[in-house]
């Protein structure tokens, strides 16, 4: 017998799966009401690019927080979705949402072949590895300007459509439903991964690597499992990125999307899958305010972020439960 053979005991502190499901219905029908509220292009535009950052976060918060693998090569898995979309609807012609779905697909390939180098490697080794990838999907992108542009990019890349809906003039909504609805299946599937069997071995793997090996955890097979669970809605967010903005540029393999990014995990609690998603909406958003303070705005985000963890070394998510935990004592207290 194994370790995945064992059913999974309820964790200390995890939520049961009724009220987290509630929980979920009730956070995403309340997403869904938002384009009644913010009626205007530019909000729903900024709605759409939280969501896109917080499927590639809360993605990254599976390898990072859960497998406790350090991917740094998490966002050229995001360009590969980018880049295959673009090459796949324009220059072969595919239909884009065929094109979508087979980007999760091409995203998730290169996640195996990218692990297979990294399947013994520990701490800073894997760091570099993974870097070293990014860097090479870039240059390879950029050396076959012939078809992917090179360093000007794409343009014009086939958008995704709807019957015949005007997907232009209608003031984003529909690409707003469908980049909410992404969000819905990217942590559907998260949190299902993370609650199973496999999920617990990956976890097993972090804490102690020797017991859960000894316990007959495969390291080789679930750190593979890990990057190839990570990379498949991350590719697709890609796709989606680039059906969105109909272009495709190398900056999306640059350093200040990948550190923004980090910044949602780490900000919102490693391990958690939430938070990343509340730091996407909580970073973008405070960024958009900040717009006039001009380079001021990051040195501020950055001082946000700093204070935050201080305090609350688990993030945003655990300041949420100290809140919350406070406010329901206070309630229970008798008079």
């Amino acid at each position: 017998m194994t370790l995945l053979d064992i059913a999974i005991p309820s964790a200390p502190g995890r939520v049961a799966w009724n009220r987290e499901a509630i929980g979920f219905v009730a956070g995403f029908l309340l997403l869904a009401l938002l384009p009644l509220v913010f009626g205007d292009s530019y909000s729903r535009h900024v709605l759409i690019m939280i969501f896109i950052y917080a499927i590639v976060a809360s993605n990254w918060d599976l390898s990072l927080g859960y497998g406790g693998v350090f991917n740094f090569g998490h966002l050229a898995l995001f360009g590969i979705g980018v880049y295959a979309y673009s090459l796949l609807a324009k220059q072969a012609g595919i239909d884009p949402w065929i094109a979508l779905v087979a980007s999760g697909v091409i995203a998730t390939v290169a996640a195996v072949l990218v692990t297979i180098p990294i399947l013994r490697l520990k701490g800073i080794y894997i760091i570099l590895v993974t870097f070293g990838f990014a860097q090479l999907v870039m240059q390879v992108i950029i050396s076959q300007s012939d078809l992917t542009g090179g360093t000007q990019g794409l343009v014009r890349v086939p958008g995704l459509y709807l019957f015949d809906h005007n997907m232009i003039r209608d003031g984003k909504i529909a690409y707003f439903y469908i980049a909410l609805t992404l969000l819905v299946l990217s942590t559907l599937f998260l949190r299902l991964f993370v609650r199973s069997r496999a999920g617990a071995s990956i976890v097993a793997l972090r804490d102690n690597e020797e017991y859960a090996i000894s316990r007959g955890v495969s390291l080789v097979r679930q750190r593979m499992v890990t990057l190839a669970a990570s990379a498949f809605f991350t590719g697709i967010a890609g796709a989606f990125y680039a059906a969105y903005q109909r272009n495709a540029s190398i900056d999306v393999f640059g350093m200040s999307l990948a550190t923004i990014i980090l910044s949602m995990v780490l900000l919102g609690g490693p391990s958690t899958i939430y938070g990343a998603i509340i730091a996407s909406f909580v970073l973008t958003l405070f960024s958009e305010a900040m717009a006039d303070f001009g380079a001021w705005r990051l040195m501020i985000s950055a001082l946000l972020i700093i204070v935050i963890m201080l305090v609350y070394p688990s993030g945003l998510v655990g300041m949420i439960r100290a809140v919350w935990t406070m406010v329901a004592d206070r309630i229970k207290r008798p008079a």
